[in-house]
């Protein structure tokens, strides 16, 4: 299928707001591959063997988005930013009843690989990676919000400062600060 234009998207995301059902029917087609994408990305940073797979995680966002019709869609790179942000959820909420089950000793230790570029040690935990940004966001919401945009939903600069409605210049600003505060942050935790 031909990549579909962000207009038609914005066009069927909105109206399906407007509790048009079949202008979802004609989306899910259009954003499947993106959505693909996007949760491949998540899964190219988890372990090998991961008990979720990419089109499990696409299904489980999936399932989540079609519930959230009252959510009042912008357009479609805020579609995206949702969908990245359930991603995420999901997998945190995966790595941690891993983690509750390993304390009983039933299975082994979830971890980001090397590419996470905030991360000290190549196994640092995703749940210890989501701690962080949680921290982050008490702090500073907009810098927590880039990250989440940047790096887990794998947006350029010009398509967070979009979702944001703030400049692809002071996306960068903010970028950078919270990738500094997250690697500081994750490294005073590791030593505790």
């Amino acid at each position: 299928m031909a990549r579909p234009s962000p207009h038609e998207v914005t066009r069927l995301l909105q109206a399906w707001s407007g509790g048009d059902r079949a202008a979802l029917d004609r989306l899910i087609p259009m954003v499947h591959d993106e959505l693909h994408r996007l949760a491949h990305r998540y899964m190219k940073r988890e372990r090998a063997g991961h008990i979720l797979q990419t089109t499990a995680l696409v299904n489980e966002a999936y399932l989540q988005l079609i519930d959230a019709d009252k959510v009042k869609w912008q357009d479609r790179t805020h579609f995206f930013a949702i969908a990245a942000r359930l991603m995420r959820q999901i997998l945190v909420h995966s790595a941690r009843s891993r983690d509750a089950k390993k304390r009983e000793g039933k299975i082994r230790q979830v971890s980001l690989d090397e590419s996470a570029v905030f991360v000290s040690k190549p196994d640092a935990d995703l749940v210890e990676l989501d701690d962080a940004l949680t921290a982050l966001a008490e702090i500073d919401a907009r810098k927590a919000k880039v990250v989440e945009l940047r790096f887990f939903g794998g947006m350029t600069l010009e398509e967070a400062a979009e979702v944001l409605k703030i400049s692809a210049d002071t996306v960068w600003h903010d970028w950078d600060l919270a990738k500094t505060w997250l690697y500081r942050e994750m490294s005073h935790r590791a030593n505790r």
